[in-house]
Parts: structure tokens; sequence; C-alpha cells
């Protein structure tokens, strides 16, 4: 057994985040479907900009978008290099991903919502892997998120009973099975892709 030694002494350190001027513990061990979507979006991510100025990260880098706020998004997009460095990315990501997990989920819709609204994110996404579902906000010419879409994923026996439904049926809605990412035209993520494994 190797008896390495971690020089690093943040290595151990739980993570916290500033929202709003005040230090907030982040919760230490996501659920296995956190990660599992996590992954699988920063994959798509990184598989769409691969040659591309626009670069993805996931989980770990900080975002320092003012003196009151340091957040860790999830995963995030930043398309200008300048505001990156080895300490994380100083300013507004162009897109970014928070995944609910129970005790900061509030954040997320609220304050952090409203922070990554006032820094100028272009695209944010606030996605929940209980309900398979994905709310996509868009900063709209008022310079305000303003919701694109919910976008669900549904599996295929579910797709096949919405379909069976008569096409003036209440209960038969509209089925979303892509995102189309605001930052290039045919950057399309599928949200089989980003849910396949989520049980």
């Amino acid at each position: 057994m190797s008896n390495l030694a971690y020089k690093n002494e943040d290595f151990d350190k739980i993570k916290e985040e500033l929202i709003d001027g005040k230090i907030v513990m982040m919760s230490p061990r996501p659920r296995i479907n956190h990660n599992r979507v996590c992954t699988a979006i920063s994959r798509e991510f990184s598989l769409y900009l691969k040659g591309k100025t626009c670069e993805a990260f996931s989980d770990g880098v900080d975002v320092f978008l003012d003196e009151k706020n340091r957040f860790i998004p999830d995963v995030m997009i930043v398309c200008n290099p300048d505001i990156v460095d080895d300490e994380g990315v100083h300013g507004a990501p162009d897109l970014v991903v928070e995944i609910l997990f129970p005790t900061t989920a509030r954040f997320d819709r609220g304050k952090k919502k409203d922070a990554y609204e006032k820094a100028g994110v272009k695209e944010y996404w606030i996605v929940d892997t209980f309900s398979r579902s994905i709310e996509v906000y868009l900063l709209n010419e008022n310079k305000r998120f303003e919701l694109e879409n919910v976008y669900y994923h549904y599996s295929n026996e579910e797709k096949n009973k919405i379909k069976s439904l008569p096409e003036d049926s209440a209960e038969r809605i509209k089925i979303y099975d892509e995102i189309k990412v605001s930052l290039y035209d045919d950057f399309i993520i599928k949200l089989d892709d980003i849910f396949a494994r989520v049980r």
C-alpha cells in the first residue's frame, strides 16, 4: 500500500461558496444520479466544443462573479479565455448548469440565479434529477432571465403512451427530445444522452 502524502493543503477542505456575501457550505457527497447527469452534460458539452473557442468546465471550478459571489457550478461554458486562470473563472460564464440538491435548491433558484442574471450569464440551466427535467433560462434584451422552456425526459414507454392519446386530449403534451444551446446554431443536446443512466 502506498504511503503517498498529499501536499495540497486544500485537498481535504469542504467546498464552500460565497453567496451574497455569506459563506455557504456545499453538499459534500452528491447522489449518484447527480454525478451521472453532471458527467453526461460535461461530456456532451466537451465533445461539441472540441476545437472551438468556448470551453466546458465541470464541478470543482470557482467562478468569481463579484466581491460578494463566488460559486462552484456543476457545469459551465466559458467563451472568453481571458477570464480564465489557474484559480478559476473571473467574470460571467456564458452558460451555467446547476443540478438541484435538496439542501441547495433554494440558492440555485434564488440568490445564485439572480447573481448569474446580474452578471450577464447568457444561458442558465436548472436540472432536476428526480423529475428528469431541465429548466432553460435565456438572458433577454432587458438583461433578465426568461424561461425558454422546461424539458422533461420521458422513457420510451411514457412517450408511446403520450403519443397514443387523441390529438385533442388535454393530457397529450408536446415532447421535446432535444435542447438547442443558444451559443451556437447547431449546438443540440439530446435528453436521452443526459438522463440515460438516471434511475
